[in-house]
């Protein structure tokens, strides 16, 4: 297959940017367009919940380095301008400023967006997290706040909890699960990084669920339990999980389901990719289709979409891996673990708060976690899909 004439990659984050750089560092010269929703110049995500919402970093230094073609002024970056529409027929992407670009190739990258709770639009100090807009003006409330209710407990909850605890506020960390990120890390680890929040001063409310927010005069004042408890809160943030960004793609044709269904290769559909948060494949490892929210994904999936557009298609099979950063602990996973699987601990003392653990099922590794211990873990990843 030989390279397109024209490629335009809808989606202006980490997955967008990075495909865009693989093609140009792969000598692609043909006429290349980044359109991105958000005014921003392209930027890292992670640090918004740590460093950003800290306060210890500034908006520009999150800004992500683009292509060296990008300062040489052949990619054209569209920023400020949704995506609304595909005609998958003819490559035509229709903006909201009601611009039709139409490409050879056309890489979907257009990631998550935050869920909310019912009814939280409009009251004031009710925040999600999800871009740096997001982060600057939960910074901004918290700096005048005294009492943080964070429902959701999955892996930003945690984060933004713990990031609040250090600046000093009162902290209440809201969810369903036993012990903050359960799903992800199982009943073991996830009750060692509970007794990390509580030392610090967070207060975890494990197994409530949310009715509710409560509010006087327009902003909120707490958060309401289905017990009929409620918590009092000067800002409350809601960090229920994300939902793929795939409303544009309503009438397209194109198979959305959980994010855009890919093949192994990443492709939707003739012409059509996609990489990032948004993109579920087919990994052929796991004989299932998997999306994958992580920014180590979002920069090894964007150089299989730039291979594949270059006519060097291979399958898309890659080790999922995310990090976390909380209070002292950084922690790294590799493959996927789960609540229901067997742990034990090789290396290490979780006592300690340095350890490894390895995640099996029916005899077979599932996944690796390190507890500041990231090089013994990077070792023990080569086991993963391997029969003990």
């Amino acid at each position: 297959m030989s390279a397109p004439a024209s490629v335009l990659v809808v989606g202006a984050s980490a997955a967008g940017l990075a495909t865009a750089e693989a093609l140009r560092r792969r000598g692609y010269r043909g006429a290349l367009t980044v359109l991105g929703a958000e005014p921003h110049p392209p930027y890292d995500r992670p640090p918004l919940s740590k460093q950003v919402l800290a306060g210890e970093w500034d908006a520009a230094r999150i800004r992500l380095p683009g292509p060296s073609a990008l300062t040489e002024g052949d990619v054209t970056l569209l920023l400020g301008e949704a995506a609304v529409a595909l005609d998958v027929g003819s490559r035509t992407v229709h903006t909201a400023a009601a611009r039709a670009l139409r490409a050879e190739r056309i890489v979907v990258a257009t990631g998550l967006r935050a869920r909310e709770l019912p009814g939280q639009r409009g009251i004031a100090g009710v925040h999600t997290l999800r871009t740096v807009d997001d982060a600057l003006a939960l910074r901004a409330a918290l700096r005048t706040a005294a009492r943080l209710v964070v429902v959701g407990d999955g892996v930003l909850g945690a984060e933004v909890a713990a990031t609040a605890r250090g600046r000093g506020l009162d902290v209440t960390l809201v969810g369903p699960q036993p012990a903050p990120m359960t799903d992800r890390f199982g009943p073991e680890v996830a009750a060692r990084l509970m007794a990390s929040h509580r030392a610090n001063g967070v207060r975890p409310r494990p197994g409530a669920e949310v009715a509710g927010l409560a509010a006087a005069g327009g902003r909120v004042s707490g958060v309401r339990l289905a017990t009929g408890e409620t918590l009092p809160a000067d800002v409350v943030v809601v960090a229920v999980g994300a939902e793929p960004n795939t409303a544009w793609l309503d009438g397209s044709g194109l198979r959305v389901e959980g994010g855009l269904v890919c093949d192994a290769h990443c492709r939707a559909a003739e012409g059509v990719y996609a990489a990032g948060d948004v993109a579920r494949f087919h990994h052929r490892a796991l004989d299932a289709l998997v999306r994958l929210e992580n920014r180590a994904n979002a920069a090894e999936q964007a150089l299989a979409v730039a291979g594949a557009l270059l006519g060097d298609e291979r399958p898309y099979t890659p080790v999922p891996y995310f990090w976390t950063d909380q209070f002292d602990a950084r922690v790294q996973v590799h493959g996927l673990p789960s609540a229901d699987a067997e742990v034990t601990f090789p290396e290490g003392d979780v006592a300690a708060g340095r350890f490894v653990a390895v995640y099996r099922r029916e005899g077979v590794v599932t996944g690796v976690l390190g507890w500041n211990m990231p090089k013994q873990a990077r070792r023990r990843r080569r086991d993963i899909g391997r029969r003990a």
